[in-house]
């Protein structure tokens, strides 16, 4: 078993006991080098090469329910086919960066055949500093300008581009049905939720329909396109997952797999509370707006 934590991704006491039976740890950027931004931020398993996970899940109590947030609403997939050895691919490619070495082939557990497996065709796109342009948000924008009837948005941290923002804005102004689900405000997270809200306040005069899950902590970062296509990795909706951390998703395109993120959406329709265009412009003008102003203002480096 490897195990590639990033900084703070988990106890010494866990990492000694994976060790002492056998297991191999490498952190990603040790601490002595490791800053606020270029962290690797995806989320990936693979057991014996045929069963890969990726999504927003990390390991720990609070992804659990047992955190300060409370309850923890997330998405992930499982996989199987061709996929999976892509995203072993990643794995490796960053246990080589850590450590300098690739794991013997001997170990590898790469299936022999090129078996289809069970899930529909899935791309595994990663992207991160060390990438020339933004694959992930470009995969986003793709399936965004790609969009006939709805599109369907969830993600905890909204601070979006100017190229995102514009393509959102023409699809609804297209007729496409915009709808994007955030957290509401938890103390933990204020900065992130006021220029989240700001950037929201900014589409909606436009058309597109904001809601705030009021059921716990949102985690999962996901669009789901027409319910035919869409995606599910770790990458959030902002420029620090675009251009300054390293990130994983799945891109899919099966009717199949879109039904299940549609409907998953429309059951957190039911405890979530839509922000209405009557509401953003009614909010306090010297308490909200302020913090928004101010959290806007320094989004682009946090």
């Amino acid at each position: 078993m490897r195990w590639a934590p990033g900084p703070g991704g988990g106890s010494r006491k866990a990492f000694s006991e994976l060790e002492d039976a056998g297991g191999q740890i490498a952190v990603f950027f040790p601490p002595s080098v490791y800053r606020i931004n270029y962290r690797n931020h995806r989320k990936i398993a693979v057991i014996d090469g045929e069963v890969g996970f990726i999504g927003g899940y990390n390991i720990g109590n609070e992804y659990l329910g047992k955190g300060p947030l409370g309850r923890w609403r997330d998405t992930t997939v499982r996989i199987t086919g061709e996929a999976v050895r892509m995203l072993q691919l990643r794995f490796f490619l960053d246990w080589h960066y850590v450590t300098g070495e690739y794991p013997g082939l001997e170990t590898c557990s790469f299936t022999e055949e090129d078996a289809p497996g069970t899930t529909p065709p899935i791309q595994i796109v990663s992207g991160g500093p060390d990438t020339r342009w933004s694959p992930i948000k470009e995969g986003y924008l793709k399936l965004i300008n790609s969009a006939r009837e709805s599109i369907s948005i969830q993600t905890p941290y909204f601070i979006p581009d100017e190229s995102v923002t514009d393509a959102l804005r023409l699809a609804v102004l297209s007729g496409v049905d915009v709808r994007i689900m955030i957290p509401p405000c938890k103390p933990d997270h204020p900065f992130v939720y006021w220029a989240t809200l700001s950037f929201i306040g900014d589409l909606l005069d436009a058309g597109v329909r904001a809601y705030t899950y009021d059921d716990g902590f949102l985690h999962a970062k996901t669009i789901v396109v027409d319910g035919k296509a869409g995606s599910v990795g770790s990458a959030n909706w902002d420029v620090r997952s675009f251009r300054l951390n390293f990130e994983a998703n799945a891109f899919f395109y099966d009717a199949a797999v879109g039904a299940e993120l549609v409907r998953a959406f429309e059951e957190d329709l039911a405890v979530s509370t839509e922000i209405t265009p009557e509401d953003y412009r009614t909010r306090s003008r010297g308490g909200i707006r302020v913090k928004e102003s101010i959290s806007r203002l320094f989004s682009p480096l946090g």
